[in-house]
């Protein structure tokens, strides 16, 4: 508090007995909000929700869809903020990151460093068990993980936006982020996480650039055939490599049809490969365990739109059940798409991270064959190439 302030709470409480003692306290309560931080956890974090107490133990809030969005969000939030923390210079005792992830019942077990400059990028936040205890809360509540790996996405400072920006440059091009050593950092530690609580204890979640991350270090272990909990906000669905292979699939798309309007003898290959199409679509569609990401995005948000791009019908489903998910078209889920229908529409706040704990927030689970994602997960179920001698 400033001193000017505390002089006239002094000066007030000493003026008028029982007036000035609430005229004081009015002002102190003043102050308070004035020096307020805009990332305190009570300024801007959730509103309408419940803190783990000993009912979850009968009834888990964590079997709630919009309860786990929300607290992900958090988690991703509290990451941004371990970094805003480094650079201000921020304790453990004053730092503002430790409020998103307290409030919870988790404790901050190790953060993730890119070597290049310092910075923070990622955090694992494990179950705290004495933190529970305290209050009454025996064990974990059902659905809640044991561990959690968080990535932050860009952050516009100074001391991390370059390394921020050469993964981002590194994602528009290639539309691929192994490269990178935070992508080497963040599998090591899912690794290290699936290996000491096993993958069903284990969950992954990411903003932006850190979707990104999150999206491709969790399909690594999918192909090794361990599936993570995967949540994904905002991911980044924009690249050169992608328009690339979208005009080439459009001129391979025009080439069939003059092709097919011209006398042909290959009928027999065309069959047998339609054949073999079937027989990887099976595979891809019944045959295999999936690995199911969730996904969150927002159609005002052009970084990620494209995610929305169907290939087949959008049906609007109740995002409290978690029944619907996203076809591949032979009925089985590829993964969960959440979009905004109600909320933020100017650009910076459709891609910002605010919005998936708004207790305003309208979502609809779209059940399609979105195009995007059948092209970044078609590698982990496609059929096994046959051997030749």
């Amino acid at each position: 508090m400033a001193k000017g302030s505390l002089a006239t709470v002094n000066a007030g409480a000493a003026g008028g007995g029982e007036e000035g003692k609430k005229n004081a306290v009015e002002v102190m309560a003043v102050a308070a909000v004035e020096v307020a931080h805009p990332y305190d956890f009570h300024v801007s974090g959730p509103r309408n929700f419940s803190s783990p107490n000993w009912k979850d133990l009968i009834r888990s809030s964590w079997r709630d869809p919009n309860y786990k969005r929300m607290v992900m969000a958090c988690f991703i939030q509290a990451v941004y903020l371990l970094e805003l923390d480094r650079q201000e210079k921020r304790n453990a005792e004053n730092g503002l990151a430790p409020k998103w992830w307290k409030t919870f019942k988790y404790k901050l077990t190790q953060t993730l460093e890119d070597e290049r400059d310092g910075s923070i990028y990622g955090a694992v936040l494990e179950w705290d068990r004495s933190a529970a205890l305290s209050d009454l809360i025996l064990m974990r509540p059902a659905g809640a993980p044991r561990a959690v790996l968080a990535l932050r996405g860009t952050l516009l400072k100074s001391p991390t936006i370059r390394r921020d920006l050469e993964d981002d440059l590194r994602f528009l091009a290639w539309e691929s982020l192994k490269g990178s050593v935070r992508y080497h950092g963040a599998l090591q530690a899912l690794n290290a996480m699936v290996e000491n609580f096993g993958s069903n204890n284990v969950c992954i979640g990411g903003h932006s650039l850190g979707a990104g991350f999150a999206l491709q270090v969790g399909k690594t272990l999918a192909k090794q055939g361990v599936f993570v909990e995967c949540h994904l906000f905002n991911p980044p669905s924009v690249s050169l490599a992608m328009s690339i292979r979208n005009m080439g699939e459009k001129a391979g798309f025009l080439w069939r049809r003059i092709k097919s309007s011209l006398p042909s003898k290959g009928e027999t290959s065309l069959d047998a490969k339609e054949k073999n199409s079937v027989s990887c679509a099976k595979v891809f569609g019944t045959e295999t365990k999936k690995w199911v990401p969730h996904l969150y995005v927002n159609n005002s948000d052009y970084i990620c739109c494209y995610y929305n791009d169907t290939s087949g019908t959008a049906v609007a489903t109740d995002v409290s059940t978690e029944k619907a998910k996203m076809s591949n078209g032979h009925g089985e889920a590829m993964a969960k798409l959440f979009v905004m229908c109600k909320g933020p529409q100017k650009f910076l706040e459709a891609h910002g991270l605010e919005q998936w704990w708004c207790d305003e927030v309208e979502l609809q689970q779209a059940l399609h064959n979105s195009k995007l994602i059948n092209m970044q997960l078609r590698s982990l179920y496609s059929a096994p190439a046959s051997g030749k001698l």
